[in-house]
């Protein structure tokens, strides 16, 4: 389970830093930066783990939890266009330095998750594994997840037929299909294999 003791040995105000959305086809990337309150409760740090093992619901109480807490929270995202120009983990990057500049003043320290360091404006330590180990990069995890499976939801209803609302833009039998019968969007990462397959495809058979 995540704990605090990296925030601890840190000391001061230390920002976790995690992002969601660097797999799908399609969609954003959301990026969150967290600093937990000094005095966070038990109840709100039960709620906080890795967020692909939350449920839905889980995440959502998280969120609400964290939101109604004196947590500090700053989102930054990257559009299709940035991740098609940038790359995926450039893009991911981008997103991780608005969500951190969003938090106002920079934080002492910001764990981020993985083993790549983006330039943050302010010392940072990777943690591989971040999200099930750290508590702030759960928090992080949990708040970009909800974000951006709430674009995603908006997305659905604009463009329906690929799932978004339930698959999250990743590449799930229902989207693949749909890719098929109905071509790509402009939310679809086209640099992206199975987009790309497609939009070979339909330029030779064309």
């Amino acid at each position: 389970m995540p704990n605090l003791d990296m925030e601890r040995a840190a000391g001061g105000r230390v920002a976790g830093v995690d992002e969601a959305g660097r797999g799908p086809l399609a969609g954003p990337v959301v990026a969150a930066a967290v600093v937990l309150p000094a005095n966070l409760s038990a109840e709100l740090a039960g709620m906080l783990d890795d967020s692909k093992k939350l449920t839905a619901a889980q995440r959502l109480k998280a969120f609400v939890a964290l939101r109604a807490s004196s947590a500090e929270i700053g989102v930054g995202a990257a559009s299709v266009t940035e991740i098609l120009r940038l790359n995926i983990l450039h893009a991911s990057m981008l997103a991780m330095r608005r969500a951190v500049i969003r938090l106002g003043p920079a934080p002492n320290l910001a764990l981020v998750d993985g083993n790549y360091p983006p330039k943050l404006g302010c010392p940072v330590q990777c943690v591989v594994g971040g999200d099930a180990i750290c508590l702030s990069i759960s928090a992080a995890s949990i708040v970009a997840k909800v974000i951006r499976d709430r674009a995603m939801d908006r997305l659905a209803i604009r463009f329906p037929g690929y799932g978004w609302h339930t698959n999250a833009g990743y590449a799930t039998a229902i989207h693949r299909e749909a890719l098929e019968r109905l071509g790509a969007t402009r939310h679809h990462r086209d640099s992206f294999g199975t987009v790309a397959q497609l939009r070979l495809a339909l330029t030779i058979s064309g």
